[in-house]
Protein backbone atom coordinates (compact mmCIF):
# COMPACT_ATOMS: atom_id res chain seq x y z
CA UNK A 1 0.00 0.00 0.00
CA UNK A 2 1.07 3.44 -0.99
CA UNK A 3 0.84 6.64 0.86
CA UNK A 4 0.81 9.80 -1.48
CA UNK A 5 0.73 13.18 -0.09
CA UNK A 6 0.29 15.22 -3.35
CA UNK A 7 -1.47 16.19 -6.12
CA UNK A 8 1.64 15.57 -8.75
CA UNK A 9 2.19 11.73 -7.19
CA UNK A 10 -1.38 10.95 -6.88
CA UNK A 11 -2.53 12.00 -10.44
CA UNK A 12 0.53 10.46 -11.91
CA UNK A 13 -0.25 7.16 -10.11
CA UNK A 14 -3.96 7.21 -11.39
CA UNK A 15 -2.94 7.73 -14.96
CA UNK A 16 -0.29 5.28 -15.27
CA UNK A 17 -2.71 3.03 -13.91
CA UNK A 18 -5.17 4.23 -16.12
CA UNK A 19 -3.17 3.68 -19.37
CA UNK A 20 -2.43 -0.23 -18.67
CA UNK A 21 -6.08 -0.66 -18.50
CA UNK A 22 -6.66 -1.01 -14.75
CA UNK A 23 -9.81 0.04 -13.34
CA UNK A 24 -10.08 2.55 -10.65
CA UNK A 25 -12.09 2.52 -7.74
CA UNK A 26 -11.74 5.53 -5.11
CA UNK A 27 -13.24 5.96 -1.23
CA UNK A 28 -13.07 9.78 -0.33
CA UNK A 29 -13.55 10.04 3.31
CA UNK A 30 -12.49 12.23 6.27
CA UNK A 31 -10.55 9.87 8.52
CA UNK A 32 -11.31 8.10 11.86
CA UNK A 33 -12.38 5.12 9.94
CA UNK A 34 -14.81 2.52 10.63
CA UNK A 35 -16.26 -0.90 9.55
CA UNK A 36 -18.75 1.68 7.57
CA UNK A 37 -15.97 3.13 5.53
CA UNK A 38 -14.07 -0.44 5.43
CA UNK A 39 -17.30 -1.70 3.49
CA UNK A 40 -17.00 1.15 0.70
CA UNK A 41 -13.32 -0.28 0.23
CA UNK A 42 -14.50 -3.66 0.33
CA UNK A 43 -16.58 -2.67 -2.16
CA UNK A 44 -14.09 -1.44 -4.34
CA UNK A 45 -11.57 -4.24 -3.84
CA UNK A 46 -14.19 -6.74 -5.43
CA UNK A 47 -14.98 -4.19 -8.23
CA UNK A 48 -11.88 -2.83 -9.18
CA UNK A 49 -8.20 -3.52 -10.50
CA UNK A 50 -7.41 -0.51 -7.91
CA UNK A 51 -8.38 1.57 -5.12
CA UNK A 52 -7.49 4.52 -3.66
CA UNK A 53 -8.91 5.67 -0.61
CA UNK A 54 -8.42 9.72 0.47
CA UNK A 55 -8.14 10.98 4.35
CA UNK A 56 -8.73 14.33 4.19
CA UNK A 57 -10.85 16.75 6.76
CA UNK A 58 -12.11 19.08 4.35
CA UNK A 59 -12.33 22.14 6.11
CA UNK A 60 -14.79 24.32 3.44
CA UNK A 61 -18.03 21.66 4.47
CA UNK A 62 -17.69 22.60 7.81
CA UNK A 63 -19.96 25.37 9.24
CA UNK A 64 -18.59 25.39 12.73
CA UNK A 65 -14.82 25.92 13.59
CA UNK A 66 -15.26 24.36 16.51
CA UNK A 67 -16.97 20.86 14.81
CA UNK A 68 -13.75 20.55 12.28
CA UNK A 69 -11.35 21.05 16.04
CA UNK A 70 -13.24 18.24 17.60
CA UNK A 71 -13.17 16.22 13.95
CA UNK A 72 -11.66 12.85 15.34
CA UNK A 73 -7.84 12.14 13.53
CA UNK A 74 -6.01 9.03 13.58
CA UNK A 75 -3.83 8.89 10.77
CA UNK A 76 -1.93 5.78 11.96
CA UNK A 77 -4.92 3.80 12.65
CA UNK A 78 -6.68 4.76 9.76
CA UNK A 79 -3.16 3.59 7.67
CA UNK A 80 -3.25 0.21 9.16
CA UNK A 81 -6.94 -0.51 8.90
CA UNK A 82 -6.60 -0.10 5.40
CA UNK A 83 -3.55 -1.77 5.20
CA UNK A 84 -5.65 -4.91 6.26
CA UNK A 85 -8.22 -4.46 3.51
CA UNK A 86 -5.86 -4.31 0.58
CA UNK A 87 -5.74 -0.94 -0.10
CA UNK A 88 -3.94 0.04 -2.94
CA UNK A 89 -3.34 3.65 -2.36
CA UNK A 90 -4.31 6.47 0.37
CA UNK A 91 -3.83 9.77 -0.94
CA UNK A 92 -3.70 12.38 2.32
CA UNK A 93 -2.95 15.57 0.87
CA UNK A 94 -2.67 18.82 3.44
CA UNK A 95 -5.21 21.30 3.16
CA UNK A 96 -2.30 23.63 1.64
CA UNK A 97 -2.14 21.03 -1.13
CA UNK A 98 -6.09 21.04 -2.15
CA UNK A 99 -6.59 24.66 -1.74
CA UNK A 100 -2.80 26.56 -2.87
CA UNK A 101 -5.46 29.58 -2.81
CA UNK A 102 -9.02 29.91 -1.52
CA UNK A 103 -11.55 28.19 -3.46
CA UNK A 104 -14.04 29.80 -5.55
CA UNK A 105 -16.08 27.21 -6.88
CA UNK A 106 -19.45 27.34 -6.69
CA UNK A 107 -22.10 24.74 -7.59
CA UNK A 108 -25.88 24.90 -7.82
CA UNK A 109 -28.66 21.78 -7.08
CA UNK A 110 -31.79 23.44 -6.91
CA UNK A 111 -34.13 21.99 -4.78
CA UNK A 112 -31.90 19.10 -3.96
CA UNK A 113 -29.53 21.01 -1.65
CA UNK A 114 -32.57 23.50 -0.19
CA UNK A 115 -33.97 20.58 2.15
CA UNK A 116 -32.55 18.98 5.08
CA UNK A 117 -28.94 18.86 5.58
CA UNK A 118 -28.90 21.88 2.95
CA UNK A 119 -31.12 24.12 4.84
CA UNK A 120 -29.54 23.34 8.16
CA UNK A 121 -26.28 23.61 6.99
CA UNK A 122 -25.60 26.45 4.29
CA UNK A 123 -22.80 25.87 2.08
CA UNK A 124 -22.17 22.57 3.03
CA UNK A 125 -22.68 20.80 -0.19
CA UNK A 126 -20.73 23.41 -1.66
CA UNK A 127 -17.90 22.66 0.09
CA UNK A 128 -18.17 18.99 -0.44
CA UNK A 129 -19.09 18.62 -4.16
CA UNK A 130 -15.77 21.39 -4.33
CA UNK A 131 -13.62 18.59 -2.56
CA UNK A 132 -15.15 15.54 -4.15
CA UNK A 133 -14.78 17.49 -8.03
CA UNK A 134 -11.07 17.97 -7.03
CA UNK A 135 -10.54 14.54 -5.99
CA UNK A 136 -11.99 13.23 -9.43
CA UNK A 137 -9.81 15.24 -11.47
CA UNK A 138 -6.74 14.40 -9.69
CA UNK A 139 -7.46 10.91 -9.32
CA UNK A 140 -10.08 10.05 -12.78
CA UNK A 141 -11.90 7.15 -10.44
CA UNK A 142 -13.92 5.04 -12.71
CA UNK A 143 -16.14 4.01 -9.50
CA UNK A 144 -16.67 6.19 -6.61
CA UNK A 145 -18.35 5.13 -3.56
CA UNK A 146 -20.30 6.80 -0.71
CA UNK A 147 -22.48 5.84 1.79
CA UNK A 148 -25.86 5.83 2.28
CA UNK A 149 -25.43 6.90 5.84
CA UNK A 150 -24.97 10.59 3.80
CA UNK A 151 -27.62 10.16 1.50
CA UNK A 152 -28.31 13.16 0.39
CA UNK A 153 -24.92 13.82 -0.11
CA UNK A 154 -24.56 11.09 -2.36
CA UNK A 155 -27.57 11.96 -4.53
CA UNK A 156 -25.80 15.42 -4.82
CA UNK A 157 -22.40 14.18 -5.86
CA UNK A 158 -24.71 12.00 -8.18
CA UNK A 159 -25.93 15.25 -9.61
CA UNK A 160 -22.73 16.78 -9.78
CA UNK A 161 -21.43 14.01 -12.04
CA UNK A 162 -23.96 14.23 -13.86
CA UNK A 163 -24.03 18.21 -15.03
CA UNK A 164 -20.33 17.99 -15.33
CA UNK A 165 -20.78 14.95 -17.74
CA UNK A 166 -18.02 13.20 -15.79
CA UNK A 167 -17.30 9.30 -16.72
CA UNK A 168 -17.86 8.56 -12.98
CA UNK A 169 -20.30 6.22 -11.57
CA UNK A 170 -21.14 6.66 -8.16
CA UNK A 171 -22.23 3.51 -6.27
CA UNK A 172 -24.05 3.98 -2.84
CA UNK A 173 -23.50 1.36 -0.63
CA UNK A 174 -25.59 0.51 2.48
CA UNK A 175 -25.41 1.59 6.02
CA UNK A 176 -23.00 -0.33 8.68
CA UNK A 177 -24.90 -0.10 11.66
CA UNK A 178 -23.95 -0.85 15.44
CA UNK A 179 -25.37 -4.15 17.26
CA UNK A 180 -28.08 -1.89 18.44
CA UNK A 181 -28.84 -0.14 15.08
CA UNK A 182 -26.46 3.01 15.73
CA UNK A 183 -25.22 4.54 12.01
CA UNK A 184 -21.60 3.73 11.92
CA UNK A 185 -20.22 7.22 12.77
CA UNK A 186 -16.53 9.00 13.35
CA UNK A 187 -18.44 11.54 15.11
CA UNK A 188 -19.51 8.48 17.39
CA UNK A 189 -16.54 8.39 19.05
CA UNK A 190 -17.40 11.99 20.27
CA UNK A 191 -20.29 10.82 22.23
CA UNK A 192 -19.74 10.04 25.84
CA UNK A 193 -20.58 6.64 27.74
CA UNK A 194 -23.85 8.06 28.92
CA UNK A 195 -24.48 9.83 25.40
CA UNK A 196 -23.43 6.40 23.17
CA UNK A 197 -25.90 4.15 25.29
CA UNK A 198 -29.18 6.73 24.26
CA UNK A 199 -28.53 7.02 20.74
CA UNK A 200 -29.92 4.12 19.12
CA UNK A 201 -33.13 5.95 20.14
CA UNK A 202 -32.47 7.61 16.85
CA UNK A 203 -32.56 3.91 14.97
CA UNK A 204 -35.44 2.58 17.25
CA UNK A 205 -37.41 6.02 15.83
CA UNK A 206 -36.29 5.18 12.49
CA UNK A 207 -37.71 1.57 12.39
CA UNK A 208 -41.13 3.08 14.32
CA UNK A 209 -41.55 4.79 10.81
CA UNK A 210 -40.97 1.68 8.66
CA UNK A 211 -43.06 -0.07 10.72
CA UNK A 212 -45.82 2.27 9.95
CA UNK A 213 -45.13 3.57 6.65
CA UNK A 214 -48.62 3.51 4.73
CA UNK A 215 -50.46 2.50 7.92
CA UNK A 216 -50.24 6.09 9.63
CA UNK A 217 -50.68 9.18 7.53
CA UNK A 218 -47.64 10.90 7.34
CA UNK A 219 -47.84 14.20 9.08
CA UNK A 220 -49.51 12.26 11.87
CA UNK A 221 -46.19 9.76 11.60
CA UNK A 222 -43.80 12.58 11.50
CA UNK A 223 -45.49 14.40 15.24
CA UNK A 224 -45.54 11.44 16.43
CA UNK A 225 -41.55 10.88 15.99
CA UNK A 226 -40.93 14.77 16.74
CA UNK A 227 -43.30 14.51 19.79
CA UNK A 228 -40.86 11.35 21.10
CA UNK A 229 -37.59 13.39 20.52
CA UNK A 230 -39.56 16.08 22.76
CA UNK A 231 -39.89 13.36 25.27
CA UNK A 232 -36.39 12.45 25.45
CA UNK A 233 -34.12 15.20 27.86
CA UNK A 234 -30.53 13.46 25.89
CA UNK A 235 -31.31 14.95 22.44
CA UNK A 236 -32.68 17.84 20.52
CA UNK A 237 -34.15 16.96 17.60
CA UNK A 238 -32.98 19.48 14.77
CA UNK A 239 -35.18 17.61 12.15
CA UNK A 240 -37.23 14.35 11.04
CA UNK A 241 -38.36 14.36 7.90
CA UNK A 242 -40.15 11.98 4.97
CA UNK A 243 -39.37 12.34 1.31
CA UNK A 244 -39.22 11.10 -1.79
CA UNK A 245 -35.94 9.33 -2.44
CA UNK A 246 -35.18 10.33 -6.22
CA UNK A 247 -36.17 13.86 -5.46
CA UNK A 248 -35.78 14.64 -1.59
CA UNK A 249 -38.60 16.71 -0.85
CA UNK A 250 -41.06 16.30 1.53
CA UNK A 251 -43.99 14.27 0.84
CA UNK A 252 -47.39 14.59 2.32
CA UNK A 253 -49.14 11.04 0.98
CA UNK A 254 -47.78 7.65 0.87
CA UNK A 255 -48.71 7.32 -2.88
CA UNK A 256 -46.76 10.64 -3.81
CA UNK A 257 -43.49 8.70 -4.86
CA UNK A 258 -42.37 5.12 -5.76
CA UNK A 259 -39.07 5.20 -2.96
CA UNK A 260 -39.59 7.16 0.22
CA UNK A 261 -37.31 7.61 3.00
CA UNK A 262 -37.03 8.81 6.45
CA UNK A 263 -34.16 11.22 7.24
CA UNK A 264 -33.71 12.52 10.93
CA UNK A 265 -30.97 15.02 11.95
CA UNK A 266 -30.54 15.22 15.99
CA UNK A 267 -27.98 16.54 18.54
CA UNK A 268 -26.93 14.37 21.37
CA UNK A 269 -25.27 16.07 23.89
CA UNK A 270 -22.99 18.26 21.47
CA UNK A 271 -22.61 15.90 18.83
CA UNK A 272 -24.73 16.06 15.54
CA UNK A 273 -26.18 12.44 13.89
CA UNK A 274 -27.85 12.13 10.98
CA UNK A 275 -29.17 8.86 9.59
CA UNK A 276 -32.15 8.05 7.39
CA UNK A 277 -33.87 4.60 6.66
CA UNK A 278 -35.73 3.33 3.32
CA UNK A 279 -40.09 3.32 4.54
CA UNK A 280 -41.13 2.17 0.94
CA UNK A 281 -40.41 1.23 -2.36
CA UNK A 282 -42.62 -0.06 -5.24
Amino acid sequence: MQLLTTRADAKKYSLEARSKGEKIGFVPTMGALHKGHLSLVEFSTQQNDITIVSIFVNPIQFNSSEDLQKYPRNLDKDLELLQSQHCDVVFAPSVEEMYPKPPTEIYSFGPLEEVMEGYYRPGHFNGVATVVCRFFDILHPHRAYFGEKDYQQMIIIRKMTEQLQLPIEIIGCPIVREIDGLAMSSRNLRLSEFERAQASFIYQNLVFARDHAGIIPVEDLKNEIIQRFQKHPAFRLEYFEIADATTLQPIKDWDEAKSIRAFIAAYLGEVRLIDNMLLKTS
